[in-house]
Formats: structure tokens, sequence, C-alpha cells
């Protein structure tokens, strides 16, 4: 009997500390790990393709985490400066039923329908669930309880197609580049590129970004520089719950720093464009004449919020050089904080110069909340002592429309 006493006692104790219902205080959380296709790679090649189809799991879930890294061949974790890692993207495919694959590049389009996120920017553009880069491995992406991203609801799946995913791989292999920096960079005199992967020119403004280092693109290397071809994979894990009455959804936002969002109007009111443009420059503070202490580069953007809810999560997504990402309240007030983890090492996962890690923001449920209507402003933060071309400022916002 005193043996059952103090049991009891003990499942009393972890059900007041954890504040959960006994439903969530026993849920059981599901881990699967997968790796997506081979991602074949030589020395200076980029590898920037879509996987249609990946291995994903099933059923009406909650997904609670979503970590990724490149693995090579045995499993072992490859470091930032033989592969970096640009970045990978999570997207949701209805495909239609029947149609014979879930390979969209295969199908007509009205055999399939993206399944993006809650917003802002105009559809096709920053439609994931998730997505990082090289700080992958450092940045926290649990969802703390009760929350989820709900996938796998029958009511939300349109008739007739069903649910499936893509993961989007963009690897650069720098090993015996010119310039490591310029060519994660994607510089364009370093990928000898002066057309897109569609052939049409650039702009002679434009000096690096996605538009150089697509698939297939091979960066300038040292003379005589010789090394065996490698195989690599993102090895993805994913934890998720049953979804159940007790999990409260929560949606995704992905804000933009270079959104050169407007206000239209049409038969229905007044809407909003945000027309996001994903990546952006800086020159270097000496081309502007500022001093080595001001090599700060910020830039801002005011966007009007078209929902309501209570931020869950936050976290930003910086390349090189970062200093830091906010989001604040139009009177200045800060509502979340990102700051860069740089590495000081040689193994993976702390690589000495690069961003490892993004910090993240986790608010006491119910503390922080958006109306429609507000403003928040958008601050992306890089050092600009030398130049940087295809930047990213990208701020992402887990919100639920309740509370517990």
């Amino acid at each position: 009997m005193k043996s059952f006493n103090l049991g009891w006692l003990f499942l009393v104790a972890i059900l007041v500390t954890s504040s959960l219902p006994l439903s969530q205080a026993f849920r059981r959380v599901n881990t699967s790990v997968f790796l997506s296709p081979k991602i074949e790679l030589e020395p200076g090649l980029v590898s920037n393709k879509y996987y249609y189809g990946v291995d994903f799991p099933r059923g009406h879930i909650a997904l609670k985490s979503f970590n990724a890294e490149i693995v090579d061949e045995a499993g072992n974790p490859v470091p930032l400066y033989d592969t970096y890692l640009h970045h990978w993207l999570v997207v949701r495919i209805f495909v239609r039923k029947g149609s014979g694959t879930s390979d969209i590049s295969k199908l007509n389009s009205s055999d399939y329908i993206f399944g993006r996120n809650s917003g802002i920017c105009n559809d096709g553009v920053l439609d994931q669930f998730f997505g990082l880069g090289s700080e992958t491995r450092r940045t926290a992406t649990r969802i703390p309880d009760p929350y989820g991203i709900e996938i796998g609801n029958p009511a939300e799946i349109p008739s007739g197609f069903e649910e499936t995913w893509a993961i989007n791989v963009h690897a650069i292999d720098t090993r015996g580049v010119e310039d490591t920096i310029g060519c994660n960079e994607c510089r364009c005199d370093l990928y000898n590129v002066t057309s897109d992967a569609s052939g049409r020119p650039l702009s002679p403004n434009y000096k690096g970004g996605l538009l150089c280092c697509y698939d297939g693109r091979r960066c300038r290397m040292k003379e005589g520089f010789s090394v065996m071809n490698r195989t690599v994979y993102l090895r993805y894990t994913i934890e998720w719950v049953d979804m159940d009455s007790s999990i409260i959804p929560v949606k995704v936002y992905i804000f933009d720093v270079t959104d050169l969002w407007k206000r239209t109007r049409n038969s229905t009111g007044i809407n909003s464009e945000h027309n996001c443009q994903v990546e952006y420059d800086i020159e270097s503070c000496r081309a502007t004449g500022s001093t080595r202490n001001a090599c700060i580069d910020g830039k801002r953007v005011s966007l009007e919020m078209p929902f309501s809810g209570y931020v869950i999560y936050g976290v930003g997504h910086q390349h090189f050089g970062a200093a830091g990402s906010s989001l604040y309240w139009q009177g200045g007030r800060v509502l979340c904080s990102s700051l860069p983890i740089y590495g000081t090492g040689e193994k993976a996962g702390n690589e000495a110069g690069y961003v490892v890690g993004m910090s993240t923001c986790y608010p006491k449920p119910g503390s922080v909340k958006i109306s429609k209507g507000d403003t928040l402003i958008l601050e992306s933060k890089y050092s600009n002592i030398q130049q940087h071309t295809g930047l990213m400022g990208l701020f992402y916002l887990l919100v639920a429309d309740k509370l517990p």
C-alpha cells in the first residue's frame, strides 16, 4: 500500500507540474527519421532540386518539430565548410488521386494544388511550412504543448486529392572553391552567370543571389584542385502526435524584410498585396563612407497584420554576416528578437565563422497577442564590413487562434 501511495503521489506531481490535462501529460510523441533522395555533388557544384512525394508521417496529426542536416552515405554529419546548406524547405502539395505520381513536374497543373502556409507573401513565394539554412543544427523548432501544426485534416484536403509533401534542398559543395563566402552568397561573377536558369538575361545590377546559383552551376575553383565526388542526403527528423481535441492548431506566418507591400482597391474593397523579394544585397561600409564601428546595415519594413492571434514561437532566418533580426510593435517595443549563433570550431554544428543557429522566442502563452490591423516592424541587421549578396531577412511566427 505504501508503494501504491508513493506512485500515486508521483503521478499527481507530474500532472501538477506539467499543468496539462491528463490526455496531454501522457500523449505519445512519435519520432520519424527520414533521408531525402541522393544528392550527388562535385567540388564547386550546386544542387538545388525539389524532391516530390517524400517520406512523411501520414494521417491526421500535429507536427511538433522538424530538424534537418546534411549527412554522408555513412550517416556522418557533413560540415558547412565542405557542403554549405544554403536552405531547405518543406512544402505541402495536394495531388489528384489516380494521377499515377506525386511528382508534380510530370503532372498537368490541374492535377495539383499547393497547400501553402497562412501568408502573408503573394502566392508562390515563401509558401513553406518549415525552412532554415546553415543555422539548422542549433535552432530550436519544437512547438510547446498543447500546440502543433495540424496536417492531414480531411476537411482541409480538396475533394479528390491527397496530401503529399516536397522538400527543396539547396546545397553548395565548396571544397576547393576560390572564394567560399562568395560562392555561398551566390555571386554571379564566381558562377560565370549572366542569365537565370530559364535563359532570361539578368539585370546588370544583379550581383548575386538565387538566380546565379541554380541547380547544376559550378563556382570558380582553385587551379589544380582535385577530390572525389560525393553523395550526401538531407536527414530530417520529425516529431508529431496524433491530432485530438486537446491540441490547439497553430498557423505558420512568414514575414520578409524585402516585402514591397501596398494597398489595392477592387470590387471587394481594400486589400493588401505583399510582393516579397526574398533576398537583397548590401554594400560594404567602406563604399558608403561609414566608419568601421558603424558597419551595421539595418533594413526595416512596416507590415499591417491581416490576422489576429497569440504568438507561440518566433525565429529569424539570416545568412553570413548576420547581426540579428527583430519584430517590433509600432511604438518600438520588441515582440521577438532572434540573434545569430556563430561557430567557433571545426565540428559539424560549430563551424567557425558560419551562422550555426538562431535564437528563438517562446512567449508565455497569452502574453503576446496580435490583433488584425496592428502594425509590426521587421528589422534585419547585418555586418557590412564587406559587401554581401543574396541576403535574407525572414521571420517565422507560429500563431494560435485561441489559448488552452
